[in-house]
């Protein structure tokens, strides 16, 4: 199976809200870098453009959005609420009801995209 398809199958396995945001997070990462890539590392749905950017994950009471290089970028409306501790990683963990700050969350994608292709120059 195709990373996509395993990504389609984890969609329709969760089967409530986590699954429906779920797929609402992986269309605006799409929307956010057309040339992003899905990819299927550590038993979850991943996404690349010149090096990692973001990977989602569905837990019993949270999903979480997961920036490869979040201590990297600039958050300036607050968005990252986990792993904040962590020396390269930061994370959004969005619960049944949380609004998506979709133009906040796109901004955020697509600095994780610049760096890594500022990176790679």
């Amino acid at each position: 199976m195709t990373a996509s398809e395993l990504i389609d199958n984890r969609i329709t396995e969760l089967g409530d809200w986590r699954g429906e945001l779920f797929a609402r997070l992986r269309k605006l990462i799409h929307a956010a870098d057309p040339e992003i890539t899905e990819e299927w590392k550590w038993d979850t749905p991943v996404w690349s453009n010149k090096g990692l950017v973001c990977a989602v994950g569905a837990f019993n009471d949270t999903v979480k959005v997961n920036f490869f290089k979040g201590a990297s970028l600039e958050d300036p409306h607050k968005l990252f609420n986990a792993g904040l501790d962590a020396k390269a990683t930061r994370a959004i963990d969005f619960h049944e009801g949380d609004r998506v700050d979709e133009s906040s969350l796109t901004a955020l994608i697509r600095a994780a995209v610049a760096h890594n292709l500022a990176a790679k120059k």
